[in-house]
């Protein structure tokens, strides 16, 4: 493998630094909800891991219906599942996108949240290694030094493909980097290995020669379209209006996907191929959106995981958060207009 040079303690936690603070800096400003007989403002995420989130930010839906009531729309990014859960867990968003097993762990660990819609069954995460690396598989990561997001479904897809090839997270070193920051670690040399998230993976993929050296759909959770409870409590009439969209969005795609592939490569600042590859070539969006049986058997095989890894309390914790975390009327109302 080529020599590089290696991300030593002091370099990481300045990566980290410039990591965070790039996030706070590209992240739009929100709001709060206004109480019984005062305006409301409905505060939702965009993600480019949620392509229905780009296409109603864009065609401006929420902002056309709402316009007559006494409701303001605001928009916040979220570059991963953490963050989507950061802000959940703050109060900056009513809605956060996560993938299925980051919603579970945020709900495990105290975050008052509920899965309303799955938006989609993506392949968004893979092993990652430059070009001319001499890995070509999971056991060979052994002592290897890996860039993932902590607390996002990369992460976890890693100590996934790590406990199938025998290993576990105490056999690598885990740098934890945001997943632009991740891609880019990679390209320089600075990690072995990547644990990616599209549309970072499909432009390393393309225009690196990076290769994926493991994928599996199966570790792969769904998208999950999470609220607050506080918000679903007070305004269950804004959550259909949002899950609704949601399924507009979902056929919008389906019926305009090279327009589609247009909207998220302009957001993401990709090409189109790598747009074309994420979108068309890496993500189902023709699914049932109301969570169900099937979502919960992923995130039951991924259970025990969370808790070996002391990612939670105890199972318990876990067992309490899988019996509480969907809520599938307003997605079973929003498939049967």
């Amino acid at each position: 493998m080529t020599t590089s040079t290696r991300l030593g303690p002091a370099a990481v936690s300045a990566v980290l630094l410039l990591a965070v603070t790039g996030c706070v800096a590209g992240e739009d400003s929100g709001g709060g909800s206004g109480s019984d007989g005062a305006s409301v403002e409905l505060r939702l995420d965009w993600a480019y891991y949620n392509p229905e989130s780009l296409v109603i930010r864009e065609q401006g839906w929420l902002e056309d219906e709402l316009a007559d009531q006494d409701v303001t729309v605001s928009w916040l990014q979220s570059l991963g599942s953490n963050k989507a859960n950061e802000n959940l867990r703050a109060g900056a968003v009513d809605f956060g996108s996560t993938a299925g097993t980051p919603a579970l762990l945020a709900r495990a660990n105290g975050t008052e949240l509920r899965t309303v819609s799955v938006y989609s069954q993506p392949e968004w995460s893979a092993i990652v290694v430059p070009a001319d690396s001499d890995i070509d598989s999971v056991a060979e990561l052994a002592g290897r030094q890996v860039a993932a997001t902590r607390g996002t479904d990369p992460y976890f897809f890693l100590l996934q493909a790590l406990r199938e090839a025998g290993l576990d997270a105490a056999d690598v070193s885990v740098v934890n980097l945001q997943h632009p920051d991740g891609r880019t670690a990679l390209e320089r040399g600075q990690v072995d290995a990547w644990a990616g998230l599209d549309p970072y993976t499909a432009q390393t993929e393309l225009e690196a020669g990076s290769r994926l050296v493991y994928r599996n759909l199966d570790f792969n959770s769904y998208g999950f379209l999470n609220v607050s409870e506080e918000f679903l409590d007070a305004h269950p009439e804004l959550v259909q209006t949002v899950v609704d969209a949601y399924e507009r969005a979902r056929a919008w795609i389906l019926d305009h996907p090279d327009e589609a592939v247009d909207i998220l490569a302009e957001a993401a600042g990709v090409s189109t191929e790598v747009a074309e590859r994420q979108l068309l070539d890496r993500t189902r969006l023709d699914i049932s959106p109301v969570p169900g049986d099937e979502h919960r058997a992923v995130l039951e095989r991924v259970a025990p995981l969370l808790v070996a890894e002391r990612q939670v309390p105890d199972e318990e914790s876990v067992t309490e958060a899988l019996d509480t975390l969907f809520a599938p009327e307003f997605a079973t109302a929003a498939a049967d207009r």
